[in-house]
């Protein structure tokens, strides 16, 4: 399962590629007005920095708008993955660019038939966002596994994107059912490295190096 982290800072994306741990990258505006740097200065460091999926959001809501701001974001570099919400505009606008070429990464996926939707129009990646629905009680780790039975059943291409990480478990789950990739917070990148018996152990090893006697 790949790793990408879910972050506009560049900071944390450098920490994630220093530790093999950033396969892509996946950015949204939210993350990105989290920066206080303009979108565009933004995109070109991470395509500077990171050689694999770079997940840049569309704004427009209408396909048009949506394909225009996808061509001009695909000009940053070939690794740039354009990310489309899932409404009909959406699909409209993912299937205009999947015929160009370019590929895109769905968001916003919040059920089996919509990722059924996203794949028949040529996502490149769909997203489904487990936290939120786990946030409204819902099991969103078992979206992701009717999600990969449905592609399964038909070979779809489409890659199954777990979003909105909230903690360990959630990697732990995905990687279980087969998920492509996760897009994970740095922090949740920190937690998946912490056990308090790695911890407790380590304290002890060096505890007793410290009686061995030295020359």
């Amino acid at each position: 399962m790949q790793f990408f982290i879910d972050s506009a800072d560049v900071g944390e994306i450098k920490k994630a590629l220093a530790l093999g741990l950033c396969d892509g990258v996946t950015t949204n505006p939210s993350l990105v007005a989290k920066t206080g740097r303009a979108f565009d200065e933004v995109l070109r460091e991470i395509v500077a920095l990171a050689p694999g999926p770079i997940s840049a959001e569309v704004t427009a809501i209408d396909a048009e708008g949506m394909v225009r701001e996808a061509r001009a974001y695909a000009k940053y570099g070939d690794q740039v993955v354009i990310k489309i919400p899932l409404i009909v505009e959406g699909l409209r606008a993912v299937k205009v660019l999947s015929d160009e070429g370019v590929k895109t990464n769905v968001t916003l996926c919040f059920s089996a038939v919509q990722a059924l939707l996203a794949a028949k129009a040529g996502a490149t990646y769909v997203s489904p966002f487990v936290g939120r629905l786990d946030d409204i009680s819902q099991d969103g780790m078992a979206l992701i596994a009717d999600i990969l039975q449905i592609y399964r059943n038909y070979d779809f291409d489409t890659k199954v994107l777990v979003a909105s990480v909230r903690h360990p478990v959630h990697v732990l789950e995905a990687a279980r059912l087969g998920a492509d990739v996760a897009t994970i917070p740095f922090a949740v990148i920190e937690q998946l490295a912490k056990h308090p018996l790695t911890d407790s152990g380590l304290k002890k090893f060096l505890a007793d190096w410290e009686k061995v006697p030295k020359k």
